[in-house]
């Protein structure tokens, strides 16, 4: 196991996990702002769906301020069972098909606090 992989295993490490998504002008029948409400809603909907879920935060970019992305999510996990937990959870992965849908791009990272 690599030194990287050894720390994520750790009981101590929190994994920050931060997405954001650059959205579609429309899709399914709604705005960008809509879909930008939709994304939120269902994102926050997630926040206790498992164990190890210390912090689940929804941002939507404000109008008047420079932004290259429309909605991000800040989430610690307490460790990497948890996060894997999440990214299979079957809430988690209906909302994935409705990210499909409304986003033009999508960025993340995953890191150690």
């Amino acid at each position: 196991m690599s030194a990287r992989a050894d720390k994520l295993t750790k009981v101590n490490s929190v994994i920050r996990h931060i997405v954001m998504w650059k959205l579609k002008e429309s899709a399914e029948g709604a705005s960008r702002a809509e879909n930008a409400v939709k994304l939120k809603e269902k994102l926050e909907a997630c926040r206790d769906i498992v164990p190890g879920i210390r912090h689940l935060e929804v941002g939507i970019a404000a109008e008047g301020l420079e932004s290259t992305y429309d909605v991000v999510l800040v989430s610690d996990f307490e460790d990497k069972a948890a996060l894997d937990a999440y990214q299979v959870h079957p809430t988690h992965l209906a909302l994935k098909s409705f990210v499909v849908a409304v986003r033009d791009a999508r960025d993340c990272v995953d890191y150690l606090v």
